[in-house]
């Protein structure tokens, strides 16, 4: 299949990783910042095909595991609401709160309903006037132009009974909040498809400011084999800088309708990260434009803050500090069908894809 099969080739992998195993000694450690690279990386076994040197870890890049309990909270108590739909997307729906889980308050009798985009949610706003419609918008910098267009869609359509609760999230503080809590990063491997939005001007800063290498990478086994490699010439060339592999998706300047939209409907905002707490302006809310579609400035529901579960390291492995197996929960109290944290939910967590790869189920 073409852009899968040449890409997947077991010679020309090889070969690379050959080449990869001769460039240095040097310690490195590079992190997989999206899990989607988390899942290709260990499903195709890249780690045993590196040195023992080169070291890859996992990062904060799969936007339900960094959900917090309390947005969760806050979805579940809005769900309790006479004439109310919440609409979600499915890997969110057996995230657990502090309570319950949107899965459990379905079961219940609440209007919990999958969907497949937030299209779907406009549709069900139109077919029914009479209730209230929350979409529960969670993603980075990939998802959130398709709220954008959204809002602007239920402007257009005057619809009076459609709202978002807004956990979208932008990468590049996250990734300088890793390094500003002196956890070890020597290069990124970027996310593709947050990149094919953003363009790659996004991560110049990080770059500069902390000399830290930076490649967008694909998600097939080469891609991720040449993104390793260009990395590692930057550090070998002490020459850091922001690099596409992945340029069969991803332009310099990103998609400019999408970053319109973006801009258009949304303003930065504090925001929580699981593992890294509250970071500056990583998050997007509606600006006051669109404050009427915003479920919490419309519901002003009250929800107190939590604790994680103590025993769940799911914060330190989005850090790249820890690994699934490290964890007492992982694949005994903690699976799939019972997820004690988010890592678990996700098809993107590291929780989820250890579980699946190594054949848990």
């Amino acid at each position: 299949m073409k852009y899968i099969d040449e890409y997947r080739n077991k010679e020309l992998i090889q070969k690379l990783a050959n080449k990869i195993s001769n460039l240095t000694n040097q310690e490195i450690t590079l992190m997989e910042v999206c899990g989607g690279h988390t899942w290709s990386s260990q499903k195709f076994g890249l780690p045993s095909l590196l040195p023992s040197n080169i070291r890859l870890i996992s990062g904060p890049g799969c936007p339900v595991c960094v959900t917090s309990k309390k947005f969760i909270d806050y979805a579940i108590k809005l769900s309790n609401l006479p004439n109310t739909i919440i609409t979600l997307f499915g890997d969110l729906i057996k995230v657990p709160g502090s309570f319950s889980s949107l899965y459990y308050e379905r079961s219940k009798g609440n209007d919990v309903r999958i969907v497949y985009s937030i299209t779907d949610a406009i549709n069900i706003a139109e077919l029914n006037p009479s209730k209230q419609i929350i979409f529960l918008a969670i993603g980075f910098e990939t998802t959130a132009p398709s709220t954008a267009a959204a809002i602007l869609t239920a402007t257009q359509k005057k619809l009076r009974n459609f709202f978002i609760l807004s956990s979208h999230k932008i990468m590049p503080p996250a990734m300088a909040a890793l390094i500003d809590e002196g956890i070890k990063i020597n290069g990124y491997i970027a996310p593709g498809h947050v990149s094919t939005i953003t363009g790659s001007y996004i991560y110049e800063n990080l770059v500069k400011k902390y000399r830290v290498g930076c490649v967008i990478s694909g998600f097939e086994p080469l891609d991720m084999l040449q993104s390793i490699y260009m990395l590692i010439q930057q550090i070998i060339n002490n020459d850091f800088k922001v690099e596409i592999q992945y340029r069969r998706a991803v332009k310099p300047e990103g998609n400019m309708k999408a970053k319109e939209l973006m801009c258009k409907v949304f303003t930065l905002r504090d925001d929580w990260w699981r593992g890294l707490g509250v970071i500056p302006n990583s998050g997007l809310r509606l600006n006051d434009e669109y404050s009427c579609f915003d479920a919490e400035k419309v519901f002003n529901i009250m929800v107190e803050e939590v604790d994680e579960d103590p025993a769940c390291i799911c914060g330190q492995i989005l850090k790249g500090l820890k690994t699934p197996n490290d964890c007492k929960l992982f694949a005994k109290t903690c699976t799939p069908d019972n997820p004690v944290g988010a890592c678990m939910v996700s098809h993107e967590g590291a929780c989820n894809i250890y579980y699946r790869l190594n054949k848990y189920e």
